[in-house]
């Protein structure tokens, strides 16, 4: 794995890709998270981070209002046409276009890591009513996949990483992402997950490696090659993976 992180701002490169490619959250875990947050459906929640609105879909039903802020503006238009029930805006998570005590809860997916800081921590506390709830999602590939790729494959793949960079996964998984709510007035954290297959076939799967920053970060061309390289070497058909989908959640004491 390259040393060199991929940037945070290369999803808007494969906005479209992001979103055919990207699985949706399970209902399972969601239900739980919402419950355990203590959640009706009159309140208002945020999206931090919110991508193509992949997470922003399954809010829309089930809050009363559900705010949707994406600093990318190739990815918040895709929210914009695919989550039109969303109250989609600009913003970074250290500066909130919101008002204080704003929201019941904050959700964020497949983002936190990326913006995982003190200063987001205090916009957290600003924007949340007293005793809110914060919810950080994360989907953690498993080696359990069909097919088999092949050397080749697997080659092509790894040495468009290392052009690329290091993606955001590998910050996920050694849970630095964590020192950031030290001494904040959040609780514990707490965890949920649950195990499931994805299945797919091979063009949303080529999505999927697509819009990963290490790859999304590439010059068009070499993107276009990647994938033209995969669908040679990789058959048309069922793609089968095994995720690790994981919730952990908090409130902010009162």
């Amino acid at each position: 794995m390259p040393e060199r992180s991929a940037p945070s701002d290369a999803f808007g490169r494969a906005a479209r890709e992001y979103e055919r490619g990207r699985p949706e959250w399970p209902a399972e875990l969601i239900e739980r998270v919402v419950e355990r947050l203590g959640l009706g459906p009159r309140a208002t929640v945020l999206d931090l981070g919110a991508g193509t609105g992949k997470l922003t879909r399954a809010l829309v039903p089930r809050f009363a209002h559900v705010h949707a802020i994406e600093p990318d503006g190739a990815m918040r238009a895709v929210l914009e046409e695919v989550v039109p029930g969303a109250a989609a805006g600009a913003g970074h998570a250290h500066s909130i276009p919101l008002g204080d005590a704003a929201v019941d809860a904050v959700f964020s997916a497949e983002a936190f890591h990326w913006f995982s800081t003190r200063e987001t921590i205090a916009e957290l506390e600003r924007v949340l009513a007293p005793g809110g709830g914060l919810a950080i999602f994360w989907n953690i590939p498993t080696d359990e996949r069909e097919p088999e790729l092949g050397t080749e494959a697997e080659q092509v793949i790894d040495e468009a990483f290392a052009r690329g960079g290091m993606p955001g996964l590998p910050r996920v998984l050694s849970g630095e992402w964590r020192a950031c709510f030290e001494g904040s007035r959040f609780g514990e954290l707490r965890e949920e997950a649950v195990d499931r297959w994805l299945v797919t076939d091979r063009e949303p799967w080529i999505a999927n490696l697509l819009s990963v920053s290490s790859i999304a970060v590439l010059p068009d061309e070499e993107r276009a090659a990647f994938a033209a390289r995969l669908r040679e070497l990789c058959p048309a058909g069922e793609y089968r993976g095994r995720l690790h989908t994981v919730a952990y959640w908090t409130r902010l004491e009162r």
